[in-house]
């Protein structure tokens, strides 16, 4: 197939391409040119490489028309974030013939009320990013169920990988508490420690995607929660990483308020929106209509990339990894 990757050079993108083009499609992809994949494959000199601002396009109103004219079988949009925007790129596809593949994001669920949260489960979203994706998702369904565009939405985890800090124990991007647990050094935990973060390899998220687009008869219309097989409570996570490190974890329970005196308003307000969450989601029907097998566990994502921050020293750390 020819397939079109919009915002190819992120996290997904840096493993979706080289498996796309692995399997033999003619890939195209869209970008800004301002960044490179994370980790670099043979497969890049194989693409043919577009570099395109989306939202001065969007703006513009030609962003659709450009996609059109590169005559894809299948469209997989990795950089959508308004239902505006997504609304122009379905209405240049209508008619076309194409398969738009949209990725969502698990925040188009709200708190946990039943564990596993499933596709058919999940209670509304809150915020304005988890509502635009659920408003996206939505509308791509009703769109496809009309007859229209044939649509796939994705929603992945908390994704991670080597070459970006992954959500660490508290729920935020702060990697003193690396450096802390390294260490041996005690941790205040907000909360119960209990509450549960989503995590997924970006590989794996690429994985979905090749599947939804390799088998568009069984994806069409659908909407797939990807996360790994495994999740994480905070204070488990925090116990995995002093282990890598030879280190037991020395955790303190602290009330929220406290919490937040303590630590940067950027990291507290991240960690409040992962961990109030608390989220855990089936994969049941990604495994059975896709075929979806992650090869990553929740733990086994993590450790890849902490092992990619300490090797680039990207974190202080107060020892070796010894795992």
């Amino acid at each position: 197939m020819r397939i079109v990757v919009i915002g190819a050079t992120g996290h997904i993108g840096t493993f979706l391409v080289p498996r796309l083009v692995r399997a033999g499609h003619d890939v195209v992809t869209i970008s800004r040119g301002t960044s490179t994949p994370y980790a670099d494959a043979p497969e890049w000199q194989r693409v043919e490489q577009v570099v395109a601002d989306r939202e001065q396009e969007d703006r513009d109103g030609t962003f659709g028309e450009r996609i059109v004219g590169l005559g894809a079988d299948a469209v997989v949009d990795l950089v959508c974030f308004t239902r505006s925007s997504a609304e122009a790129l379905v209405r240049a596809l209508r008619g076309t013939g194409t398969h738009l593949v949209h990725c969502g994001s698990i925040w188009r669920a709200g708190v946990s009320h039943v564990l596993p949260i499933t596709e058919d489960n999940a209670t509304a979203p809150f915020g304005e990013y988890g509502t635009q994706k659920d408003a996206i998702a939505r509308m791509l369904t009703a769109e496809t169920a009309d007859g229209g565009l044939a649509t796939t939405s994705i929603h992945p985890g908390h994704i991670s990988g080597p070459g970006w800090t992954p959500i660490g124990p508290l729920g935020n991007l702060d990697t003193a508490v690396i450096t802390r647990l390294s260490g041996g050094e005690t941790v205040h935990v907000p909360g119960l420690g209990a509450e549960t973060m989503a995590h997924v390899h970006a590989d794996d998220v690429a994985q979905a995607f090749q599947l939804a687009v390799e088998h568009r008869d069984r994806a069409v219309g659908e909407d797939f929660f990807i996360t790994a097989p495994t999740a994480l409570t905070a204070r488990g996570y925090a116990h995995l990483v002093a282990s890598w490190f030879g280190q037991e974890a020395r955790l303190e329970s602290v009330p929220w308020d406290r919490f937040r005196e303590t630590t940067a308003p950027e990291h507290a307000g991240a960690s409040w929106e992962h961990l109030s969450r608390s989220q855990v989601f089936s994969i049941e029907k990604p495994r059975r209509v896709l075929g979806y097998e992650p090869a990553w566990t929740a733990e086994a994502t993590v450790l890849d990339a902490v092992r990619w921050l300490v090797e680039h020293g990207e974190v202080e750390v107060a020892g070796p990894l010894v795992v």
